[in-house]
């Protein structure tokens, strides 16, 4: 497939050809046995592809690249603000890394189809760990660095982890956080007890070994023998990654070797338009999809430099963080969240920092994670003048659903919309019962089955809730996304599903007020979502941060964004109260908590979840809720 190419015509064969057009992909990834069926849907719903393959995922994104030409080519680019560090790998020098430390985990009793749990920070190690699992054929579970005992302890209860990878701290901010005490904590909570512990020491803390179950990455690495890639199945598992369930108990998304590994290499092609050789950053966490998929797989499948980035967009010193990132190491491509964006643009909303750097090397930025919103678009497109691509998928697909791809036909963006599926997501718009909605017309955002390749094709061992997925509206992945497709085929997601809310009768959209609250000019960022109401059974309520400098009434401010809802809207939105708040709670991964800030505004029961980032912010929710009329 060339880049002249219509999109039209790519996006049909990907559709009413799968086999022929995956079957050519997948000829870019080096097998050890060519597979004997490109789609398998003999046990539909669970699909599968390149049934019969037999690759290593760990050969194809290291070993493959020093034996042809990229042996000296820098692999991995570590940048630490917060630790004032910049270290460069090669590809050769990580191949080293990764089999020895292979070695290590084959020697502790790890064999194919283990489970092996990574608690790291955003440190290079990280990345040694996965591939070294992925080289001997085990499946590697990576939590987010310093995630509560109790929500690790759920995830060693059910990956069952031979070993545990962690290291002895982690750096968020100016914060240092020990995570040794938090692994101990976990493992005496889980009835699994994995049997081995490699702990790499940090200079900012030295963790307390424990005699027969712990062991120092360094003195381990010493005399460690490289151990061979191990060959596995395309079907086999690469990974688990446990994503939020709405039971309370974390889902675990299991991804293959044979479908991920195609999949990711076409989209760095074709969705992200990046060349083997370039610099692509994917500023995110090993933790989370994104750090899996873009940090880690694609770019190594590819053969590009990928940053590991251990920092903020903010603070760490600056809000030109990322601009000197970009500058200092020749970023072609950066991938993050919208939240950078809008952290940024609060700090520094005329961009002069951006003017102390020169980005001569940055082609396109690529935002997901959560809605763009049009006004953070706008004002990165006006700053950066290139491309600003709004794409949309989630921790379940681990790649784009719905872009405008770099390397196809990039088409004229429309703000607020990720633009068309990507080829091999035959996205629609459906009612309850299934039937297609008209264009314009909000709905159940679907996916026709099968999904593409480097989806999830189950969960881990739990088969019966993975078809939850698929069988509500039966033939379709269910996103749990509401939204519509418009005139000209363009796509715009509004929210999850219950992010619709249903005033007096009416369903109205909390994503469409946001975007109206947020094209305010003294708004940074903001959250709209439905209050219980006596009357009209919910109502709208919103939250505003401004941006840095403002100092004009907030009561003034307030009844602006009101009337600028009314106006767009009309009085049927019910859009009456707007607190202004310093911040808003978020995840680490920079998402907003618009569940547990709902759950706050209608004096409901709530657990800190997790994932927080602060949980200092949940008093300022709840005292801006208050003034409100909301809350306890």
């Amino acid at each position: 497939m060339s880049k002249k190419l219509s999109y039209e015509k790519v996006f049909a064969q990907s559709i009413n050809e799968p086999d022929v057009f995956w079957g050519e992909a997948a000829e870019e990834i080096k097998w050890e046995k060519k597979w004997e069926k490109v789609l398998d849907d003999s046990r539909k719903p669970f699909y599968r592809w390149f049934t019969g393959g037999e690759l290593n995922t760990c050969y194809n994104a290291v070993d493959y690249h020093v034996e042809e030409v990229r042996g000296d080519q820098v692999a991995i680019i570590y940048d630490s603000p917060v630790t004032n560090t910049i270290q460069k790998i090669t590809y050769s020098e990580f191949l080293d890394e990764v089999s020895r430390f292979a070695g290590v985990l084959a020697s502790l009793g790890v064999v194919k189809g283990d489970t092996v749990i990574i608690y790291m920070p955003m440190i290079p190690e990280a990345l040694v760990a996965m591939l070294a699992c992925a080289r001997i054929g085990a499946v590697h579970s990576v939590v987010f660095g310093g995630f509560a005992p109790n929500e690790l302890a759920i995830r060693i209860e059910d990956a069952k982890p031979k070993v545990m990878v962690s290291a002895s701290c982690g750096i968020e901010a100016k914060k240092i956080i020990p995570y040794k005490p938090l692994l101990n904590e976990a493992i005496n909570i889980a009835t699994h007890k994995p049997e081995k512990c490699v702990i790499y020491q940090r200079p900012q803390v030295t963790a307390e070994l424990q005699p027969g179950r712990d062991y120092d990455w360094a003195e381990v690495m010493k005399d460690a023998k490289p151990a061979d890639c191990v060959t596995v199945s395309a079907t086999d598992p690469l990974y688990i990654l446990y994503t939020s369930g709405t039971t309370g108990k974390p889902k675990g998304v299991m991804r293959d070797n044979g479908g991920h590994a195609v999949a990711l290499k076409w989209s760095m092609k074709y969705l992200y338009g990046i060349n083997p050789g370039e610099v692509y950053w994917a500023a995110s966490d090993v933790g989370w999809v994104v750090g899996h998929s873009y940090i880690v797989y694609a770019p190594l499948l590819t053969g590009c430099t990928t940053i590991v980035y251990e920092g903020k967009p903010v603070g760490t010193p600056d809000p030109g963080a990322f601009w000197r990132v970009i500058s200092e190491h020749n970023v072609s491509v950066l991938f993050t969240a919208p939240t950078a964006f809008r952290a940024i643009k609060k700090e520094d909303p005329n961009g002069e920092y951006l003017k102390k750097y020169d980005l001569s090397s940055f082609r396109y930025l690529f935002l997901a994670g959560e809605r763009l919103d049009p006004d953070t678009y706008h004002w990165a497109s006006d700053m950066l003048k290139i491309p600003v691509i709004d794409h949309w998928w989630q921790t379940e697909t681990g790649w784009g659903i719905a872009a405008n791809c770099m390397g196809i036909e990039p088409f004229p963006v429309k703000a607020g919309s990720p633009t068309k599926a990507v080829p091999g997501y035959n996205v629609q718009i459906v009612d309850h019962d299934g039937k297609g909605l008209p264009s314009g017309q909000d709905g159940y955002v679907v996916v026709k089955l099968p999904l593409p390749p480097g989806c999830l094709p189950t969960l881990w061992n739990d088969d019966e809730r993975y078809l939850d997925y698929v069988t509500e509206i039966p033939g379709y992945y269910l996103t749990g996304d509401g939204g519509y497709v418009d005139e000209d085929g363009y796509l715009f997601i509004m929210g999850r599903v219950d992010d619709v809310i249903n005033v007096a009768g009416h369903r109205l959209s909390t994503g469409a007020m946001e975007e109206i609250v947020a094209k305010h000019q003294d708004v940074a960022e903001c959250a709209v979502l439905g209050a219980n109401d006596q009357l009209k059974g919910e109502v709208p309520i919103g939250f505003a941060v401004l941006k840095a400098g403002v100092d004009r009434d907030h009561d003034e401010i307030s009844r602006e964004l009101v009337q600028m809802v009314r106006s767009e809207l009309g009085a049927v939105a019910c859009f009456k109260e707007c607190a202004i708040v310093k911040a808003l709670p978020k995840t680490r991964s920079g998402k907003t908590l618009r569940a547990t800030m709902r759950k706050i505004a209608n004096s409901e029961e709530y657990t800190v979840p997790s994932t927080i980032e602060d949980e200092s912010v949940l008093g300022i929710i709840e005292e801006a809720a208050k003034g409100i009329g909301y809350g306890k």
